[in-house]
C-alpha cells in the first residue's frame, strides 16, 4: 500500500472536523441560557398565576367535588398510562396538600430557587392537576403540559435565577470551590424517603393505592432515574471535581440542547399544523372562524369592542388572513433572522389582542412563552439590564459602610 492511499481525502478530513467541531459544541455549551430562563420564568408564572386565580374553585376543578369523579379519573389513567398523584385518594386533605405544593412549586421555580428540583416538582403539578380532570384548559394547557416536561431536562437556571446568583456568590468568596449544600442535600433525600414510602405502600397495597402509586413501570422509573441524577451529580461536584464532573457536564449540556431543539420543534409543529388545518377550513377562508367567537358572551370581556371589530369586515379579513400568513409562514422564516423577528412580533401581537378580546389569558400567556425561545439573545440581555436597573431604583440595596 502507497502512501497515497493511506492518506485521507480531503472530504473526508473535512467532514471529520466539522463533525468534531459540531460535537465539542452541542457538549460544551449549554445554549441559550436567556431563552431557557425565560421559559422558566414564563411557564411558571403561567401557571401559578392560574392557580392562584383557580383557588376559590380549585375543589370543583380538580378536587373531590368536581363533575369528574375519581373513579372517573382512575379509569381513564389506567387505559392511557398518565400520571396523577391526586388519583392515589379522594381525601380532601390529600388534595389541598398537593395543590398548595404546586403552588409553591410554581413560585421556587420562577425565582429559581433550586431549579433542578422545582422543575421536576412543578412536572408533577401540572401532571397531575391537569390529568385529574382533562376537561379543564383552552388550548395553553397543552402547552404547558408539555413543556413541563421538556423543562426538566433543560438547565433553566443558568440566569435571572436565585440558583446563578448563589453560584455568582459562592465563587466570588471562594474562588467556586466545592459547596456544601446542606439544604440540597436535605430536600434531595426528604423526596428520596417520600418516593421510596410511596413506592412501597403502592406495590404492597398496603395504603391508598390499589393497583400502585405509578401505572407503569416507566413513570416509577423516570422519577427514581431523575432523583439518582440529582444525587450522582452533587456527589461528583463535591467529591470529585476533575475528569467525572466533566463528563457529567458534557452530557447534561448535551441534553440540555436536545431538550431546547424539541421545544423549537415543537413551537413550530404547533404553527405549522395549526396554520395548515386553517387553510383547509372553509370557516377560515371565510372569515366566520373569526367573526362569531367575538359574538359570544363567554369570550367578550369587552363586548363594546368585540361588536365593533367584528362589524368591520375590512379588519376581520386583515385579522383571519393575515393569522393564517403568520402561523404558516413562521417555521419557514427561522434561517432569516429580521424576517423572523417581524414574524415574532406579529405572533406576540396576536396573542395579545386574544387575551385582550376573547378573555384568554393564561393560553396567550402560555403561548408568548413558547414563542420567546426564538427571542434574540441581544434583545433578552438588554430587557434583563433594563429590568435590573428598574429594580435597583425601586429597591436600593443597603450596603454597610465601615468607617
Amino acid at each position: 500500500m502507497t502512501a497515497t492511499e493511506t492518506r485521507p481525502r480531503p472530504d473526508e478530513t473535512r467532514i471529520e472536523r466539522a463533525f468534531g467541531n459540531a460535537f465539542r459544541r452541542v457538549t460544551g455549551t449549554a445554549f441559550a441560557p436567556y431563552q431557557s430562563a425565560v421559559l422558566r420564568i414564563g411557564f411558571a408564572a403561567t401557571w401559578l398565576f392560574f392557580l392562584l386565580r383557580e383557588w376559590p374553585y380549585r375543589h370543583e376543578l380538580y378536587g373531590p367535588h368536581g363533575p369528574w369523579s375519581g373513579d372517573m379519573a382512575r379509569r381513564l389513567l389506567d387505559g392511557n398510562e398518565a400520571f396523577s398523584v391526586l388519583t392515589w385518594t379522594d381525601n380532601r386533605g390529600w388534595f389541598e396538600l398537593v395543590y398548595g405544593l404546586a403552588v409553591v412549586a410554581s413560585a421556587l421555580l420562577l425565582v429559581g430557587w433550586r431549579t433542578r428540583t422545582m422543575s421536576v416538582l412543578f412536572m408533577v403539578g401540572v401532571l397531575s392537576l391537569q390529568n385529574r380532570s382533562i376537561f379543564i384548559g383552552d388550548g395553553g394547557d397543552n402547552v404547558l403540559h408539555l413543556m413541563a416536561i421538556y423543562l426538566v431536562l433543560t438547565r433553566c437556571g443558568q440566569v435571572w435565577s436565585l440558583d446563578a446568583r448563589r453560584a455568582a456568590k459562592r465563587a466570588g468568596s471562594s474562588g467556586g470551590g466545592p459547596e456544601r449544600d446542606g439544604t440540597g442535600v436535605v430536600l434531595w433525600a426528604t423526596l428520596g424517603l417520600f418516593l421510596a414510602v410511596a413506592q412501597i405502600l403502592g406495590l404492597s397495597g398496603l395504603a391508598w393505592f390499589g393497583s400502585g402509586p405509578f401505572p407503569n413501570v416507566g413513570w416509577g422509573l423516570t422519577f427514581w432515574v431523575l432523583w439518582l441524577s440529582h444525587g450522582v451529580w452533587w456527589a461528583v461536584r463535591r467529591y470529585a471535581p476533575g475528569e467525572p464532573r466533566t463528563v457529567l457536564d458534557m452530557i447534561s449540556k448535551l441534553i440540555h440542547n436536545g431538550a431546547l431543539l424539541v421545544i423549537v420543534v415543537e413551537v413550530c409543529l404547533i404553527y405549522a399544523t395549526a396554520g395548515w388545518y386553517k387553510i383547509q377550513g372553509s370557516r377560515w377562508q371565510d372569515g366566520t372562524a373569526v367573526y362569531y367567537p367575538m359574538h359570544l358572551d363567554y369570550f367578550s370581556p369587552w363586548p363594546e369592542l368585540s361588536r365593533v371589530l367584528a362589524d368591520n369586515g375590512l379588519m376581520i379579513m386583515l385579522i383571519t388572513y393575515g393569522t393564517v400568513i403568520v402561523q404558516v409562514a413562521f417555521p419557514f422564516t427561522l434561517f432569516n433572522r429580521r424576517l423572523k423577528n417581524v414574524l415574532l412580533v406579529a405572533m406576540i401581537g396576536e396573542h395579545l389582542s386574544i387575551a385582550f378580546l376573547l378573555g384568554l389569558p393564561f393560553f396567550s400567556l402560555a403561548m408568548i412563552t413558547a414563542d420567546a425561545v426564538f427571542l434574540p439573545t441581544v434583545f433578552l440581555v438588554w430587557l434583563g439590564a433594563r429590568v435590573t436597573s428598574v429594580r435597583d431604583r425601586v429597591l436600593p440595596r443597603r450596603t454597610a459602610v465601615r468607617e
